[in-house]
């Protein structure tokens, strides 16, 4: 039996995942959390053979969530199952410490079939987002956000899609000045003068839906 915590933060997405996933007869949600720090406590309480996780929830996520969980429980397999089909968002999860990567529009048999190869101890990344990646890596470039921290990459993508410091302080659960924090670091990391050049920067590099 392999035992699952699922942790996303849309009510339905949990439900649609567990009943998916508990038609197979060996897989079993244990738990489900709807962001990092509930992940944290289940983790405290009990164990698990795999989590399947959200990229983007609100609070603690993302590379952050991934590198804390992989620090407190190493041998713990993490998918990472996300709307976000970039493959920069797959390459910083899988760094961190995540062994697969799939997007949330694959079919329920590519889902099932990626759980069952990372709880054996496998890996797994989306075949489109391999592709991306090996085109990348045959052409010589330097990716100007791999020097940013994941909280400073989430925020660009925010910032490039319209939102304002104040909107990103609501939607991530911390505060207006730990945003400014974050913009003004990765503004100067960047060489950005202004939202424009976030903008400019995001649409050219396809991290903006």
């Amino acid at each position: 039996m392999i035992r699952l915590l699922i942790a996303d933060d849309h009510a339905i997405m949990r439900s649609g995942l567990r009943q998916l996933i508990e038609f197979d007869p060996a897989l079993r949600v244990i738990e489900e959390a709807e962001n990092g720090a509930q992940v944290i406590e289940h983790l405290r309480s009990s164990q698990f053979d795999l989590l399947l996780l959200d990229m983007s929830m609100p609070g603690l996520s993302g590379e952050d969530l991934i590198t804390r969980v992989h620090g407190k429980v190493p041998k713990l397999p993490i998918l990472v199952l996300s709307m976000h089909n970039e493959a920069q968002i797959a390459q910083r999860a899988l760094r961190a410490g995540a062994s697969g990567y799939l997007t949330k529009d694959h079919n329920p048999e590519t889902l099932l079939a990626a759980i069952h190869k990372v709880a054996s101890g496998g890996r797994y990344l989306d075949p489109r987002i391999a592709e991306q990646l090996a085109f990348a890596n045959s052409v010589p470039q330097e990716s100007g956000t791999s020097q940013l921290t994941d909280r400073e990459f989430q925020i660009l993508r925010m910032l490039a899609k319209g939102l304002s410091v104040n909107q990103i302080a609501e939607e991530l659960i911390i505060s207006n000045k730990t945003v400014s924090t974050h913009k003004t670091r990765l503004m100067e990391k960047m060489s950005f003068s202004s939202n424009a050049d976030i903008v400019k920067y995001a649409l050219a590099n396809g991290l903006v839906d």
